[in-house]
């Protein structure tokens, strides 16, 4: 028996399924607000094909409130009377919220936070590396969730440069030869990946000196489609977790139902 978790974020939407817990097949899918209900329900069926009769629940997070209206229809028609979790204010994540508005904080970043409380012992620090943003999460060695950091993602930056400079193209996402980029390509690379590295690092340092714990006691987990082109420049990381948001999913499925 198996969960569909499904996390739709703003450019993509990260679908798994999970046994016991733990990931046993994953695809990544464009989030497309135009995509009706029956659109996504023919999506899934062709994606789950055979295992589409081993599913017993769903857990949902989204940040892109037109689509998850859309998955709300499509569950409905396809899935029936399957259980199904969305994470919205309400649901019990069991993540104390120690933020100014919790209702402001996207439902990725709670998952994000219950995950890497469960799974981390301490304080820890969540950087999630998605195309239209990259977050920084903080959770105290209480297990609450004490809000983070947004910065542009990688390909949004790489959009904007290509777009607003008259000189400047789209290039592969991928790590040049050196820091001193030899053309435009490799410049824009550099930058893509030494630069958002270095921020990385900035960042991560500046939230572990404010969390006020030690250093070695904060764990700082990598996650994201985007993660793997930078994380290897970065020092501060102890861990990569690709699937810590479907983790996550899993874990807030097993609290509400």
């Amino acid at each position: 028996m198996s969960l569909l978790a499904a996390d739709i974020g703003n450019a993509h939407t990260v679908l798994g399924l999970l046994e016991d817990g733990e990931v046993v097949a994953d695809w990544r899918v464009s989030t497309n607000e135009h995509r009706t209900a029956d659109e996504w329900g023919v999506l899934l069926r062709g994606l789950l094909g055979r295992e589409e009769d081993t599913v017993t629940g769903v857990a949902v997070c989204s940040t892109v409130p037109s689509v998850l209206n859309a998955w709300r229809e499509m569950l409905a028609a396809h899935f029936g009377d399957v259980p199904r979790v969305i994470v919205e204010p309400g649901i019990r994540t069991g993540v104390p919220i120690v933020v100014d508005n919790p209702r402001e904080v996207g439902s990725d970043r709670i998952i994000n936070a219950l995950a890497a409380a469960s799974d981390y012992s301490g304080p820890a620090i969540v950087v999630d590396f998605g195309g239209t943003a990259t977050t920084f999460d903080v959770v105290d060695a209480a297990g609450r969730y004490v809000g983070g950091a947004i910065t542009p993602g990688i390909e949004i930056s790489l959009d904007a440069l290509s777009r607003g400079g008259a000189q400047l193209r789209m290039v592969e996402l991928v790590r040049p030869r050196g820091v001193i980029g030899k053309n435009t390509v490799e410049a824009l690379q550099s930058g893509m990946v030494f630069g958002v590295a270095s921020q990385v690092e900035g960042m991560v340092e500046r939230l572990v000196a404010a969390l006020g714990a030690p250093v070695e006691d904060v764990a700082v987990i990598a996650t994201g489609y985007l993660a793997p082109l930078v994380i290897d420049e970065c020092r501060c990381f102890t861990d990569h977790a690709p699937w810590l948001t479907l983790r996550g999913l899993g874990l807030v499925y097993a609290r509400n139902t």
